[in-house]
């Protein structure tokens, strides 16, 4: 059965050009996700506050425009959406090394490139998700996703350590020209991709734009298992934004780790997720999708422990890269099985506001969290903020084990409501 269905999913050519555009853009992402950082903390002298500020401007587009960017995604041919976001986005990233030339780099002129970047992200994210369960067969959603998050991990594996590499020989701004060339690239792949999408049906006048994102809501939070898992992993990204505002001056002031080492130490996640990823699919068929998700979460405060105990010199480097590769491990094994159960309990129609909902309301946590996490790692310090943080993600599994979802499997959804 698992012959038969890799082999169905290698004969989707549509599905592997479609891999190949997400594989080259996560790679780019990796690379300006570091030099974004290095450049806050290093360049422009940024505090955890300032890593707060840019994480918050980044996700502020799906706070304001997310659920209605999922009605959007459902009314249009979801590929051209993607298209068009790589574009701008590879556009939009090659004005850092121009304000950068120009003297006019700063941190509120940066929070403001990453709110408009984040805003073309907010579309082009929702309509890739949402273009999956078109591009391949129920049955195959687990490994599709499986395979996606496999090359994630690559990327994040390598993506770091030339980041690391590029930052100490060109500059944080102009490493991100790299993520800009990957955005091309995956606009033009997507061009070549061959895929028959139904044209939506007109809304008669009663079916407002509204009333659609009312629909979406309802689905999301009202769903007897998906409500639960919407509102565990909310809180999740609460407290994965205060790590995201503490670990980069933890790691680059505190522990004093150079650019280069800084990469090659977050590399360690890809490696975890490239793990977690490979087992996913397994995982999923024998315990359910609900069990492996919680399982996940389980491992996530053990992450923020190890890296809580670093100090100075290369044992500290080593907890460190323990750190991310329990945190990659967690994750690569939980998102397949927990986006493929979310897609196959969704109907088609629902899919860009399933979709765009969970995202954005997730990414609106990390507005408030993240900065609001900097200000209070600035004030307690970068070590007691990351023994809260651990704190924090212990207790969301245990929310998340006392309802209906622990019991969630993919190839037993629940019946579809209506």
């Amino acid at each position: 059965m698992a012959d038969a269905a890799e082999a169905g999913l290698r004969g989707n050519a549509a599905y592997w050009r479609f891999w190949w555009a997400s594989s080259v853009s996560e790679f780019g992402t990796y690379i300006t996700a570091l030099a974004i950082q290095v450049l806050v903390v290093v360049d422009l002298h940024g505090k955890a506050a300032e890593v707060g500020l840019i994480t918050g401007a980044r996700w502020l587009p799906y706070m304001l425009f997310g659920v209605v960017a999922g009605v959007f995604v459902d009314r249009v041919r979801r590929r051209s959406v993607c298209i068009a976001a790589d574009f701008a986005r590879g556009a939009l990233l090659l004005l850092v090394p121009l304000l950068a030339l120009s003297g006019r780099l700063s941190i509120w002129g940066l929070a403001a490139f990453m709110a408009a970047f984040g805003l073309f992200s907010l579309a082009g994210d929702a309509a890739a998700q949402s273009l999956v369960p078109r591009l391949v067969p129920t049955p195959l959603l687990t490994r599709a996703h499986a395979r996606l998050d496999q090359s994630s991990a690559v990327a994040q594996t390598s993506g770091p350590a030339l980041a690391g590499v590029l930052v100490s020989l060109v500059g944080a701004p102009w490493a991100v020209v790299a993520d800009a060339v990957s955005y091309l690239f995956s606009g033009l792949m997507l061009l070549s991709v061959r895929i028959d999408e139904p044209v939506a049906q007109a809304r008669p006048a009663e079916r407002a734009f509204g009333r659609e994102v009312a629909e979406g809501l309802r689905w999301v939070y009202r769903h007897p298992t998906l409500a639960p898992l919407a509102l565990s992993t909310h809180a999740w990204f609460i407290v994965n934004g205060v790590a995201g505002a503490v670990q980069a001056p933890f790691m680059l002031q505190t522990l004093r780790l150079s650019p280069a080492l800084f990469g090659v130490a977050l590399s360690a996640v890809g490696v975890g997720g490239l793990a977690g990823s490979l087992m996913a699919t397994r995982l999923g068929a024998r315990f359910g999708a609900g069990r492996v998700v919680i399982g996940c979460r389980v491992l996530t405060p053990l992450a923020y422990v190890l890296l809580a105990l670093a100090a100075p010199g290369w044992a500290g480097v080593a907890l460190v890269a323990a750190s991310r590769l329990v945190f990659g491990l967690s994750i690569g094994a939980e998102n397949a099985n927990e986006l493929a159960y979310r897609q196959v309990v969704t109907p088609d129609r629902l899919q860009g506001r399933t979709n765009a909902t969970m995202r954005s309301i997730n990414r609106a946590m990390l507005v408030f969290a993240a900065p609001l996490g900097g200000l209070a790692a600035d004030a307690i310090g970068y070590r007691p903020m990351l023994w809260l943080v651990a704190l924090g993600f212990g207790l969301v599994p245990l929310a998340l084990a006392l309802t209906p979802f622990r019991s969630a499997r993919v190839d037993r959804p629940p019946p579809v409501i209506a």
